[in-house]
């Protein structure tokens, strides 16, 4: 199946460069998977379309401020690091490429220092920190958070994108991106939900920088998702497996949270406790086994997030909201609005 299914043009002006002005205020788009027009609503609203005996799942990975800037032999550099491989060790984009050879050494100041020990492909290397006592407390202190490349400011982030590119419910450190879809909740509208008698349950898939990577494949079955950590406990797997059994339904806040859940799920929808790593590939064709309704952004084409939302309610379906919606002024990716797909 061709890739190109899911390419759609979009005005850059329909790309969000900020956050809504407060959490939960941004736009929902509600889709019924059946098709058909989609209604409009505040995110707010979101609680109306949720029902008592509903799970939530969401997705509690923190985003660490993972791009640092420094120096290398006098010069700028900078590393992005895409994920810890061992105390010290990450894997990480380092640019300039061509002068990032094993032994080159970078300084970020503050007694931070690393030093490239592999060559990967392109512009991806091994690097192993040193000078600082605490690595991780030293790598906060100084970097910055990772916004995505679509984000084009001047002045880089910010220190409201500390604070917003971040979910208010995030625990576990490990995602250079945000569970996007997860940006819109405050801690009233999460209570609210509670208050309905939904459950509200929490796991974890660390986000990988391939997140923004678009397919490059000319076909899904030759596309390889990077292999991403996650992350469910046996309280979380009981409670969306009995919800399952007893017919009620599992909203996944997310495409994290989808993989998660559909990485554990048997046939039957019966999630089992996980701890390891998934690079599972959710594209149109695909039988769901755990979700039965997702809330998710609005993604870039040809990504694999647009492939596992066409393959939840159609591509023909998903195409003609994501029209509606950059006719509507939606804003869309990382920083934009969101969609309910039930």
């Amino acid at each position: 199946m061709k890739v190109e299914i899911i390419n759609y043009n979009l005005p850059r002006e329909l790309i969000a460069q900020q956050p809504a002005g407060e959490r939960g205020r941004s736009r929902l788009m509600v889709c019924r998977r059946e098709g058909g027009e989609p209604s409009h609503a505040a995110f707010a609203d979101f609680p109306n379309y949720l029902r008592k005996g509903d799970v939530l799942v969401i997705n509690d990975t923190s985003v660490y401020p993972a791009r640092l800037r420094g120096s290398s032999d006098g010069a700028g550099a900078e590393l992005l690091l895409l994920r810890k491989l061992a105390p010290g060790r990450y894997r990480a984009l380092a640019r300039p490429a061509h002068r990032a050879v094993v032994g080159r050494r970078f300084s970020f100041g503050g007694g931070l220092n690393a030093e490239v020990v592999a060559v990967l492909a392109g512009p991806e290397r091994v690097v192993e920190f040193y000078g600082a006592e605490e690595v991780e407390a030293a790598v906060d202190a100084l970097g910055e958070v990772p916004l995505p490349p679509y984000i084009k400011r001047p002045g880089g982030p910010t220190a409201e994108d500390a604070e917003r590119y971040q979910t208010v419910y995030a625990r576990y450190r490990g995602s250079v991106a945000a569970p996007t879809a997860g940006l819109h909740f405050t801690r009233a509208i999460l209570g609210e939900i509670r208050a309905m008698g939904v459950d509200v349950v929490e796991i974890t898939l660390h986000v990988s920088y391939g997140t923004f990577k678009p397919i490059r494949a000319e076909a899904f079955e030759e596309h390889e998702m990077e292999r991403e950590e996650m992350n469910i406990n046996r309280a979380a797997a009981r409670t969306v497996s009995a919800a399952k059994l007893e017919g009620r339904r599992v909203v996944a806040v997310g495409t994290t949270a989808v993989r998660a859940l559909e990485t554990a799920a048997d046939d039957a929808g019966v999630v089992a406790p996980f701890h390891g790593e998934t690079d599972l590939f959710i594209y149109p064709g695909y039988k769901f086994k755990a979700v039965d309704a997702l809330l998710t952004n609005f993604h870039l084409p040809r990504s694999s997030l647009l492939a596992l939302v066409a393959a939840f309610a159609g591509v023909e379906n998903v195409l003609a909201w994501y029209d509606v919606a950059a006719r509507e002024g939606y804003r869309f990716y990382s920083y934009g609005d969101a969609m309910f797909v039930y």
